[in-house]
């Protein structure tokens, strides 16, 4: 009988959470959902000098931001915790005694100098760098010894010298490490702590882990994992592990490339359902073609079998196209709703608080079409919303256009709109074309400096809707204020 699926996301609170962390954890989040499954967070929090302040929390804030909620962990509890392994030394250091007992694991009494002065020799001679098994086979007297001078052992597994371990990883196939270029890692530190590597083999079992889903990196520490399951006489799970992320340069990603925390992207602007959809292709896809999916089309598609062994190019301009369709499928109001805390916060400071949402209401069908972040809303609209606009003078005369022609236009439209009881689109549209014909210039002419006029910029929304909302009292001003910048030129 197959049992079933079971995953876990395992991250150390050493730093924020990074576009690979949570790649990871989408994921094994998508194999346990397309399976019926369960997906597991456990905190590895033994590494307590590197630990951050605020890591953990950005962690798990990052994960409710995905919408990557997990059937066991920190807040859910489970039948298999504590889900912190702080809380679970005590299992380890009986792990590490049995394999000490039985000979499967030693002690260690190297102290840091001397073990970085093996280091520095072998990088002398181009040697591989690992211990040098100095307190492998230590006589009874020996490790006597070493313990009346008050040392605290380290606990070192004992690799075998010859031969080979095997598996098959369910994405690069059947990989082989030799053992003499796997030295005798260290189980268990002298302040009693865990090693990854312990701790992950005890607790990878005793909560029933099925499929190990990890970064590529991981891949050599794979057959350090099996000889401990198989020291210890335990099933090992399935493991697979995920290509690489690279920057567009192809080099790893790094902070270069743009790589922030996940939570950071929330701040910048981006919707959780696109950040899902372009992280899921980081390594995966349905076919050479389907690039926008919902989150139940990614669970139910989502394999093993589909994930690439190539390493994923980490696109931000695929990202920022994306976040945008996913913008445009909101409906106006689910949009004002998530558009309003951005423009409260990024709008200029003179902007009067709070921000009228029937307002905003108005602006948004105006920039949905044109903006990729939610966070543009505020720099893309923001002159709906500032008193006046900062612009230079020149850009307001227009090809085949003359101070003197503008300054004409300029005057002919704040009189032709002043005269104006309604400012709706429709007036608005059959006035100024009227006024273009009026005056000899093409409305593209007219358009565009009264564009600028109103806006102080030469790309905007378009232009009746975006006059209607301003409205009639605010445009008017603001086209004395073009007037008057070209009248002093």
């Amino acid at each position: 009988m197959t049992r079933p699926v079971r995953v876990r996301f395992a991250p150390s609170p050493t730093g924020y959470p990074h576009v690979g962390n949570i790649r990871t954890a989408l994921f094994n989040w998508l194999f346990a959902r397309h399976n019926k499954g369960s997906f597991i967070v456990r905190i590895e929090d033994t590494d307590v000098a590197r630990r951050v302040e605020g890591a953990e929390a950005a962690i798990l804030e990052g994960l409710r931001w995905l919408g990557l909620e997990w059937d066991e962990g920190p807040g859910v509890g489970g039948d298999y915790g504590p889900y912190y392994q702080s809380q679970r030394v005590e299992l380890y250091r009986q792990a590490a005694e049995r394999l000490v007992a039985q000979g499967d694991a030693y002690h260690c009494y190297c102290s840091p100098a001397r073990l970085e002065e093996i280091r520095k020799e072998q990088a002398r001679r181009k040697q591989q760098i690992g211990y040098d098994r100095h307190c492998r086979d230590l006589s009874p007297q020996e490790r006597a010894q070493k313990e009346a001078e008050g040392i605290t052992p380290v606990v070192r597994f004992r690799t075998p010298l010859e031969g080979q371990t095997r598996f098959n990883d369910l994405i690069w196939g059947n990989v082989v490490f030799e053992h003499s270029t796997i030295d005798d890692l260290v189980l268990l530190k002298s302040d009693g702590y865990p090693t990854y590597h312990l701790a992950n083999v005890v607790d990878d079992h005793l909560m029933e882990i099925t499929h190990v889903l990890r970064a590529e990196e991981w891949v050599s520490s794979t057959p350090r994992h099996l000889l401990l399951y198989q020291a210890l006489g335990l099933e090992p799970p399935q493991f697979a592990h995920l290509p690489m992320i690279l920057g567009p340069d192809r080099a790893k990603l790094g902070k270069r490339h743009g790589a922030v925390s996940i939570t950071d992207y929330s701040e910048l602007g981006y919707l959780p359902e696109a950040m899902a959809n372009f992280l899921a292709l980081l390594g995966w896809s349905l076919d050479d073609r389907t690039e926008i999916m919902s989150r139940q089309e990614l669970i139910d598609n989502f394999s093993l079998e589909r994930i690439s062994r190539t390493g994923a190019i980490f696109n931000r301009d695929k990202l920022d196209w994306m976040n945008g369709v996913f913008i445009r499928k909101l409906s106006h109001e689910d949009l004002l709703r998530k558009i309003m805390p951005f423009l409260e916060s990024r709008l200029p400071k003179g902007v009067k608080r709070p921000i009228s949402q029937q307002y905003v209401g108005r602006i948004v069908p105006l920039i949905q079409e044109r903006i990729n972040t939610l966070a543009e809303a505020a720099t893309y609209a923001d002159f709906f919303f500032i008193d006046t606009p900062e612009y230079e003078a020149s850009i307001l005369v227009g090809k085949k256009m003359t101070r003197e022609t503008t300054l004409e236009a300029l005057r002919a439209a704040e009189e032709r709109l002043s005269s104006l009881e309604s400012f709706d689109h429709d007036l608005l549209e059959d006035t100024l074309r009227h006024l273009a014909g009026d005056l000899g210039l093409k409305t593209g002419q007219l358009f565009g400096l009264l564009r600028v006029a109103t806006t102080g910029r030469s790309a905007t929304p378009p232009l009746f809707e975006t006059m209607a909302v301003l409205g009639k009292e605010r445009c008017l001003k603001r086209i004395r204020v073009a007037v008057a910048k070209l009248g002093s030129n």
